[in-house]
């Protein structure tokens, strides 16, 4: 998914499910430098009362709090993408119940959703659009979704120089204009070196090429 490319402007969503560490991170680091993020996070996310706390924070302050399923459930097979591994019912039933930890948070107008593991096909976007929810991901191009992976992954593992590195490489050749771009707020143990720490240096590089961060509504 990608915004307006005639404007020099990206967005910055963050996901969460069980890994958590970076949130406080990230936090800081977008009130440091004045930058407003999406964050989309599973109801097991929410069951620590200290990350419901930090984003029942950040959504007063101006950020998008939104679901990302409650069980992070993997929607369709990664080998076949126009298939389903649920039911209508328990889509929506886990959705509802993600929804339902968010609003007793106090966190309301909630109309957009990161689907988990942001693997989805049309029949999920139509059902969350039926639930008045548009669906949003990352734009292809970048691998910061990457940031997840860890030396034992083999070939698969990106440390996060070498993400950064990608992004500058990417942006010189194809530009930015309206990437959503995702960093996860938290990684397996196993992942010592966190892109969650690399956020104001990758904020700081894309403001100096002139990019503006903006929230998702205006992307």
């Amino acid at each position: 998914m990608q915004g307006d490319t005639s404007k020099r402007q990206v967005s910055l969503i963050f996901t969460g499910d069980e890994f958590k560490e970076g949130l406080q991170t990230v936090a800081n680091t977008l009130e440091k430098k004045k930058v407003l993020g999406s964050f989309f996070v599973t109801g097991r996310f929410l069951e620590d009362q200290k990350a419901a706390g930090i984003l029942k924070k950040l959504y007063k302050k101006g950020h998008y709090v939104g679901p990302h399923s409650d069980q992070h459930l993997l929607y369709a097979p990664w080998e076949k993408r126009d298939s389903l591994l649920l039911s209508k019912k328990e889509f929506v039933d886990d959705l509802n119940a993600n929804l339902k930890k968010l609003k007793d948070l106090g966190i309301d107008n909630i109309d957009k959703f990161v689907a988990p593991y942001e693997w989805y096909n049309k029949q999920i976007a139509n059902w969350s659009k039926e639930m008045g929810l548009d669906l949003f991901n990352l734009t292809p191009g970048l691998r910061t979704a990457a940031d997840y992976t860890f030396p034992e992954m083999g070939k698969k593992y990106m440390s996060s120089e070498a993400i950064m590195t990608q992004l500058v490489e990417h942006e010189s050749k194809e530009g930015l204009n309206g990437y959503i771009i995702i960093v996860h707020l938290g990684t397996d143990s196993k992942r010592v070196d966190k892109l969650f720490n690399q956020l104001e240096r990758l904020i700081d590089l894309l403001k100096n090429k002139n990019y503006k961060f903006v929230p998702l509504d205006e992307v």
